[in-house]
């Protein structure tokens, strides 16, 4: 048996009872924090809690070398990822791999900042469209998809949930305000109009812990916040509804002018 079982977004106490019985029976142990991290918890906490070892594996040892295909050959092993498993990440694979393995697999779902992110923001699920992430640029690294993703999504009255990159290896974790930095410069580059500095945005940190910090304003005002810590996101809403409107106002600070566009 091959449990794939989500950790959540913030802490060891996310991790669902039926989790924690799946790992309490499991032979084997992984987990990999390369996709996302849990920066309100340790391993040492999680292992407390499961009572067992966990082990953590590289990229290289997750989608290369197979190690959990073959330890679930012939026994029972828990994966653990941060958030919600096989959701934004690269593990859908492993899935496919074990069922053309005959390996029994089971999903074990946690909160997941596609879901957490827009209700932090008070904004409809349904009304998003295509997610799309920033990446950390590089040499001859500059991708404009991002933008063109926000873009497609407003002329389709959308709004759109930007991920911001992750480098845990390194210990690089994208803020808000690089995030923000990256779409203006591609504005800059291609002058369409989609993102500028009055462009309303929402800037998320630390979704899951205690006291997210949640706050939406001009990009020309939110590039200058200070959002503390890690893990962040961003939204970049299309048209809103006036109770979308009246929340961001309200509950994250946005202008009061946007009530008069309702």
């Amino acid at each position: 048996m091959l449990y794939f079982i989500g950790l959540g977004l913030y802490d060891e106490k996310d991790i669902s009872l039926k989790g924690i019985e799946a790992l309490r029976k499991a032979d084997v142990i992984y987990a990999e924090f390369y996709t996302a991290n849990l920066f309100g918890t340790t391993l040492d906490a999680l292992k407390f809690m499961i009572g067992k070892d966990i082990v953590v594996l590289k990229r290289s040892e997750v989608e290369e070398e197979n190690i959990i295909l073959e330890s679930a050959k012939d026994k029972d092993v828990g994966f653990l990822t941060a958030g919600d498993p096989l959701i934004a990440t690269t593990h859908t694979d492993l899935m496919i791999e074990a069922k053309k393995k005959d390996i029994e697999t089971t999903v074990i779902h946690a909160s997941s900042i596609l879901s957490a992110a827009p209700g932090l923001a008070g904004l409809q699920a349904y009304k998003f469209g295509k997610v799309t992430t920033v990446p950390f640029p590089d040499k001859n690294f500059f991708p404009h998809s991002p933008y063109t993703a926000i873009k497609a999504n407003i002329e389709f009255n959308a709004h759109t949930l930007v991920l911001l990159d992750i480098r845990a290896d390194e210990n690089r974790y994208m803020t808000v305000n690089e995030g923000l930095e990256y779409l203006l410069k591609v504005e800059e580059e291609r002058k369409e109009g989609a993102i500028t500095e009055d462009t309303i945005a929402v800037g998320i940190a630390r979704a899951g812990s205690d006291k997210p910090f949640v706050r939406a304003d001009k990009i020309k005002n939110l590039i200058n916040e200070d959002f503390g810590g890690p893990l962040h996101c961003m939204i970049i809403p299309g048209d809103l509804h006036f109770m979308e409107a009246e929340y961001l106002v309200k509950i994250c600070g946005a202008p009061e002018e946007i009530l008069e566009d309702q």
